[in-house]
């Protein structure tokens, strides 16, 4: 093999893998090499978990790993292979169509038949859809592949139960900051594959900052560390105007549309049912911080205005409006201030589901007893014809009854009889209402009950 000019020691195609290997990302460059480089998890990989203790053993199973990105997803996958001793093929569902499926897998057929086992990884595999999910079945049942399928989103809602129920479900959390602290110390300790030669210079305390604006990415992490490395140059410092100059332009994980976001949005809706303004306010920001598009939080909470405050304070529908129109007229940031003013008053006021609950009990007696005529007395007699017919006819006028209501009269089908739907709740406004609807339905329970005969004689 022919020697370097440039470095004699080393052939030449070494010197061109150690020129590959530093052209690489310093993430890529410090992926670790064995479990017990693996940086958070340690609910998953603890020694003598089951997950651990079989990806020791060689013996691995088809599974999905489910966890926000840089959890370490796509490193477990290699280490399985690894400790397995089987080939290791990657495929990602963002690129891939079915025909390059199918050549992987016919790949792994033929490796099988050799004695050689594959872990097929397939990246973001909810993003391919039942056809392509279903290519995969046949070859799990036979064990012509080890499927390690990654997701950052719900395996529930995103992959059918019939590859679910061939793999095993892992869920991958978040690395905390103390963890991501001690990958980027591994990096900058790590002469060979890290920063280690520069001699770089860098407080804990920078470092923290990193890790914490990393947001649970190891990955991410090591990106900033790497930028911070370049400004900071060979043997220099990363300082606090390094640091200002890398996290600048930072943002936190939110999925628009995906369960993080759906998440959120029920966190702040419980907040808000719970009467804890200042956490409705803290998921209010996390969202708003996140690109959620701060229309959609207005219509949500002009929903918690009518759905969980209702008529315990009648004041927070027309706010919410109010709120909702101000953010339409000025944008960001000055309407942000409306929907938190909004949220906050939201929070702190009177709850009562007692409309919604009422609202419902209606429709259900709407689905049990059909289509019921409208009793005569309740009728419109707008011609000369339908009052001869009895259209309208026996109806009081309330308006010139005693107190302003007509008790004798129903307002329900036959069929049904009176019916108590909306039962106010001891608190805000509807205590006045609640205390109102009891006297009346009292008087019209009585009332009714002395002009019906037939009624009184069952009762008695």
């Amino acid at each position: 093999m022919p020697k370097s000019k440039t470095n004699p020691l080393l052939p030449a195609d070494d010197l061109l893998a150690v020129g590959r290997d530093a052209m690489r990302p310093l993430a890529e460059r410090m992926r670790p090499a064995t479990l017990d480089e693996m940086v958070g998890q340690r609910r998953l990989l603890a020694p003598g978990s089951a997950l651990r203790l079989s990806v020791e053993s060689g013996h691995v199973h088809s599974m999905v790993l489910w966890g926000p990105p840089g959890c370490g997803k796509t490193t477990l996958a290699l280490l399985l292979a690894k400790y397995a001793d089987a080939e290791f093929r990657a495929i990602s569902a963002v690129l891939a169509g079915l025909p390059e499926v199918r050549q992987v897998l016919a790949e792994a057929g033929h490796r099988f038949t050799d004695g050689r086992r594959t872990v097929l990884f397939v990246d973001e595999v909810h993003r391919f859809n039942k056809a392509q999910q279903d290519a995969f079945l046949p070859h799990i049942e036979r064990g012509t592949i080890i499927f390690v399928g990654a997701t950052t989103e719900n395996p529930s809602f995103e992959l059918n139960s019939a590859l679910l129920s061939r793999c095993r479900v892992h869920v991958l959390e978040a690395v905390s900051s103390e963890d991501i602290e001690s990958a980027l110390q591994r990096a900058l300790d790590d002469g060979e594959r890290g920063l280690g030669g520069r001699g770089l210079q860098v407080s804990q305390e920078h470092l923290h900052l990193v890790a914490v604006a990393a947001d649970g990415d190891v990955r991410r992490a090591l990106t900033l560390l790497e930028i911070a490395a370049e400004l900071a140059g060979e043997g220099g410092t990363i300082t606090s105007e390094t640091l200002e100059q890398v996290l600048a332009d930072r943002t936190r994980r939110f999925d628009k549309g995906g369960e993080q976001f759906y998440d959120q949005i029920s966190a702040l809706h419980k907040s808000v049912r719970s009467s804890n303004p200042d956490a409705a306010l803290y998921w209010l920001s996390r969202m708003l911080d996140g690109g959620c598009d701060p229309l959609y939080l207005a219509r949500r909470m002009t929903r918690m205005a009518v759905e969980d405050i209702g008529l315990a304070d009648p004041r927070a529908l027309p706010m919410a409006i109010d709120a909702w129109d101000t953010y339409e007229r000025l944008g960001s940031p000055e309407g942000e201030l409306a929907l938190a003013q909004l949220v906050i008053y939201l929070a702190s006021t009177a709850k009562s589901n007692a409309a919604h609950v009422a609202f419902k009990a209606a429709q259900r007696d709407v689905r049990e007893y059909g289509t019921q005529e409208v009793p005569m007395h309740l009728r419109n007699a707008p011609t000369k014809l339908m009052k001869e017919l009895g259209y309208s006819k026996g109806y009081q006028y309330d308006h010139d009854s005693d107190g302003g209501v007509a008790l004798d009269q129903t307002g329900f089908p036959d069929a049904m009889g009176e019916r108590i739907y909306y039962r106010p709740v001891d608190r805000g406004m509807e205590l006045k209402l609640k205390e109102k609807l009891e006297r009346l339905r009292a008087e019209r329970e009585e009332v009714q009950r002395g002009s019906n005969p037939a009624r009184r004689k069952r009762d008695d």
